[in-house]
């Protein structure tokens, strides 16, 4: 496979920065969901306060696998500044489109992804 396009890594770049503004905003929709659960025994009883807290450790989860996406964004558009972006990071082999079709932050080809 050859070398990517400029339209290509115009393309892959907008749709990386696509993902991290709609994960900024998920971001800060689920601030609330995150904060600790109070303890108000009057208001919410011991189950519904059971629900609360898997619902905060739900949110939590989901808040970590948000940030490790961001990282993974972030390192794709600092390899496309650095000029290898579409390079597996493990062999230097070009990742084939498709994959990047797929997942445009993909910092290996799918020989290494595992």
């Amino acid at each position: 496979m050859d070398d990517l396009t400029e339209s290509e890594l115009a393309r892959y770049k907008a749709l990386l920065l696509a993902q991290k503004d709609e994960l900024d905003a998920l971001s800060g929709a689920s601030r609330e969901a995150v904060k600790t659960v109070t303890l108000d025994q009057q208001s919410v009883g011991r189950l519904s306060r059971m629900d609360a807290m898997q619902a905060q450790a739900m949110a939590q989860e989901t808040a970590r696998r948000r940030q490790v996406q961001l990282k993974k964004i972030d390192a794709a558009l600092s390899r496309m500044d650095e000029g290898e972006y579409g390079y597996c990071a493990v062999c230097g082999e070009p990742i084939a489109r498709k994959r990047l079709d797929l997942d445009p932050a993909a910092a290996t080809c799918i020989a290494h992804a595992k």
